[in-house]
């Protein structure tokens, strides 16, 4: 059964007849609106993949590079920000694959398209920063610490470990000192 067809799908027919051959192949497409934990890909979701493919005995191996941008709102200030992600791939395409370890290969195609979205996903920022010192807002006004300071008296945080702060240590020693 020919699964549906994407644009990162790769015909490797001439791949898979000898053990050894080998080919490099760019692709420059587009995911579309991919978002991931308020991320989004940004210029359409544009993709870059630069890889090499190789028969070996197991299946087909993707060796190259990934490189795409991403756009979104800094996790402490809100302010727009993008970022970069370029990483290494090498992964293995086979006709039985381990599922999370393995791909597809469905006899004379490849699918690079779950690849790529594993790629992405794992390699997203959690909470994005604009600056690595990001001031954040104020929790009282909302005002972005980073372009002023505001006139809100920080509150102080209750912690577990206040109770040890009113322990008042006596000198229970003196008493047990020789006179």
């Amino acid at each position: 059964m020919m699964a549906t067809s994407t644009r990162f799908r790769v015909s490797v027919a001439d791949l898979v007849k000898r053990q050894g051959a080998m080919r490099a192949i760019e692709l420059n497409e587009e995911l579309g609106d991919l978002e991931i934990g308020g991320l989004k890909l940004s210029e359409n979701g544009r993709v870059h993949l630069a890889v090499a493919l190789e028969h070996i005995a197991e299946g087909l191996v993707v060796r190259g590079e990934l490189e795409t941008e991403w756009a979104g709102l800094c996790g402490r200030c809100l302010c727009p920000i993008i970022g970069s992600i370029r990483l290494g791939i090498d992964e293995l395409f086979e006709n039985d694959p381990v599922e999370g370890d393995t791909y597809q290969l469905d006899r004379d195609t490849i699918d690079l398209e779950p690849l790529v979205l594993d790629a992405i996903g794992l390699e997203m920022p959690i909470a994005p920063r604009c600056q690595v010192d990001c001031a954040g807002l104020c929790a009282q006004c909302g005002a972005d610490l980073n372009l002023a300071t505001c006139e809100c008296v920080a509150e102080r945080e209750s912690s577990v470990w206040d109770a040890l702060n009113e322990i008042v240590f006596t000198e229970s020693s003196a008493s047990a000192q020789p006179e």
